[in-house]
């Protein structure tokens, strides 16, 4: 109400005391000005034409024209990024990662003693280095800049730098010989500052576990030790595995908390672990004892009941179950039983849930070879018919120089991990280059194998075999060979060290294999008894990442009787895919004057070979160059009086589940009846 005069001429007191009504007054129409008014005007009016254009247009005033700037010499590209000026350091040392890019390191003292590990890191992970030199943008340079100085940020605090200062500057570089054309270049000056260590070390209720002072000493961190977080995360994994392989099933640990204190220059670190107690193994229970028994379960565990609790081993028996190829999905749980008291452990029993995968397998197969001819296979298996783990297979050959009927029992994990009972029966026909054979046989084995997902230092297998066959020599030229009845029985074992790092492609260690079997045979009225007898040895080193050498020697002999005694099927023969390559299988050995192969009483195969990885499908190709030699001897020692020599060159294909071999070979120094070159494929290499 005691407003000025100015303003109640505009809200009068009437507006004050009842504003509603005042509103409702409305207000006074426009008053229309010359200002106001529309005017129209032509577009080619001239301007001192226009209505209410009082003020004379200047006809004398010249403007003079633009210049064109020429670009400065060392313009540096600066303010890009933001508005600050940045201007690199002139002492710091430099490193070029690229033609864009340049990282300064001005602090001397104290010295960066992570530089050359920060260094490949940024670069592994810089923006900046993905770009193509030829076509980066001022305003590409300057983006990928933005999220290089945040990275260069992060990589300082990972290595405990939590003081220190990037200093980002834009510049111009020359490109090309004559030095005129300038393009941009970022340059980080890094000051990493003090490096920071650790303070207080609190690790939860670790200190309550019954191997506290153990497990203290898998972390390895301690108060005073530089701080870098991959350290934290590394020592959080090792304490957790020493949890697990010492007893600790249910051991819980939190994330970690670094908590910085810039005055002390250190970080505390809070490791949350709870132990939650130690325990032992108890049994092993099954979800399905009708199919897989609780008992059998505990058979293929590599603990007892008994043993101290270890992740590891329940992570081993979980691959195993599902290594017997039975189960679609397998878990193993620890579930307690009897609870930690004082200083005595824990009971977990191991609760396996499985659920039956499809049991049944039809399988079949066809191929070629240039000596063997055409070969078909098909095979029909049920892999748990006599639970737990015993399969039925049934399987048959037709091919041009083999025909075949068998059956076959097989129990897998039988009395132990990995080891295996097998009963074969079989009757086969076949027609090779060294022998006709018709032959019946029952042979039974037991073996602990190594497979590929258990490969094993040390694996063997012990047996015994008895048959009756039909035999001859090839009918050549239309002249008939007499046939004649074998019965022979045989005990056999058979042993080998392996310390390659692979069943299927080996790259280092060394194989070596032994195997014996005395046998007896009767043929003729005549009774005859001898000792069969080889050695296998082979050997890996790789020479590059790319390039492996293999080679391998094989001794065999016959010893304790004569030549005319044995089986032809059960003397000694090389050539082939597996022994000398370029040469029909078992081509290789004395002839008879008919140009029989008669086979031999010992034998001696040597093979070297280059496995050269490529470039070509992401590297999975390898070419292969090799040499073969064999000698096949009559003598129960060799003689080398037959000794053939065959070379070539392979491929390899790597697969996930190992290489597809394709070698081409080439006989040199052929028979007259050796074809001129010979081609194997199968799964796997060589040897």
């Amino acid at each position: 109400m005691d407003a000025p005069p100015s303003l109640e001429d505009l809200i009068p007191d009437s507006a004050v005391e009842d504003p509603d009504s005042w509103a409702q007054q409305g207000t006074d129409a426009p008053v229309a000005t010359d200002i106001d008014a529309e005017v129209e005007v032509e577009a080619d009016t001239p301007l001192t034409d226009l209505p209410g254009m009082d003020l004379a247009w200047p006809e004398d005033i010249e403007l003079e024209p633009l210049q064109q700037l020429e670009p400065e010499e060392g313009i540096e590209f600066v303010q890009l990024l933001d508005d600050r000026q940045q201007v690199a350091l002139e002492d710091a040392e430099t490193e070029a990662l690229s033609a864009s890019l340049v990282l300064g390191f001005p602090q001397k003292e104290p010295p960066f003693s992570e530089r050359g590990d920060f260094v490949s890191r940024f670069q592994a992970l810089s923006t900046i280095e993905e770009l193509d030199g030829d076509d980066e943008t001022v305003a590409q340079l300057a983006a990928r800049a933005r999220e290089d100085e945040e990275l260069l940020g992060n990589l300082l605090r990972v290595y405990g730098y939590y003081d220190g200062e990037i200093i980002r500057t834009i510049g111009a570089r020359e490109v090309g010989e004559d030095g005129g054309e300038a393009a941009p270049r970022v340059r980080f000056d890094i000051i990493p500052g003090p490096r920071y260590k650790y303070g207080a070390i609190d690790l939860g209720d670790l200190a309550s576990a019954l191997d506290a002072e153990e497990l203290r000493a898998s972390f390895g961190i301690q108060p005073g030790d530089y701080l870098q977080s991959d350290t934290i995360v590394q020592q959080r994994f090792n304490l957790d595995r020493k949890l697990g392989e010492t007893g600790y099933a249910f051991a819980e640990i939190d994330e970690p908390e670094l908590l910085i204190d810039h005055e002390r220059v250190e970080g505390d670190l809070t490791v949350p672990v709870r132990p939650m107690g130690k325990y032992v193994f108890g049994d092993v229970i099954s979800s399905d004892p009708r199919f897989l028994s609780s008992k059998h379960l505990a058979e293929i565990a590599r603990f007892d009941a008994g043993d101290v609790y270890k992740r590891s081993l329940e992570m081993d028996l979980r691959r195993a179950i599902t290594a017997t190829g039975l189960v679609s999905t397998v878990s193993v749980t620890p579930r307690e039983v009897v609870a930690p008291q004082g200083d005595q452990p824990g009971v977990v029993e191991m609760d396996v849930g499985i659920e039956r995968a499809k049991l049944r397998t039809v399988a079949g197969a066809i191929g070629y070879g240039s000596e063997e001819g055409i070969r078909v296979q098909a095979s029909w298996e049920h892999r748990n018919l006599f639970p737990p783990e015993g399969s039925l297979r049934l399987r048959g050959i037709v091919g041009t120089r083999e025909q075949l009927a068998g059956v076959t029992f097989r129990k897998n994990n039988f009395h132990g991990r990995d080891k295996v009972l097998t009963l074969d029966a079989y009757a086969s026909t076949i027609d090779s280059d060294a022998y006709d054979a018709n032959t019946v046989a029952l042979t039974g084995s037991y073996e602990r194998t190594s497979t590929l997902l258990f490969q094993k230092p040390l694996s063997w297998g012990v047996g015994a075999e008895i048959l009756a066959s039909d035999e001859r020599n090839r009918v050549i030229g239309g002249i008939p060979r007499p046939r004649q009845t074998y019965f022979i029985a045989s005990v056999f074992g058979r042993a080998t060290i392996d310390t390659s790092d692979s069943l299927l492609d080996p790259t280092r260690g060394f194989r070596l294999t032994g195997f014996l079997a005395p046998e007896t045979s009767r043929t003729a009225g005549d009774q005859f008894f001898y000792l069969r007898n080889q050695v296998d040895a082979a050997y890996y080193q790789s020479i590059t990442d790319k390039t492996v050498l293999a080679g391998r020697l094989r001794f065999a002999s016959i010893q304790g009787a004569p030549l005319y005694a044995l089986a032809p099927s059960r003397r000694l023969y090389a050539g082939g895919g597996g022994s000398v390559r370029g040469y029909g299988y078992q081509s290789i050995g004395p002839k008879n004057d008919l140009g029989e192969v008669t086979g031999g009483l010992s034998l001696v195969e040597a093979s070297v070979e280059a496995r050269i990885g490529t470039g070509f499908f992401d590297g999975a190709v390898s070419v292969v160059p090799f040499f073969d030699l064999g000698a096949v001897s009559i003598n129960r020692t060799p003689d080398f009086r037959y000794v053939k020599y065959g070379a070539g060159l392979g491929l390899r294909y790597a697969t996930g589940f190992g290489p597809i071999r394709i070698d081409v070979g080439v006989p040199l120094n052929p028979d007259p009846e050796d074809s001129s070159v010979a081609v194997y494929v199968s799964l796997g290499q060589a040897f």
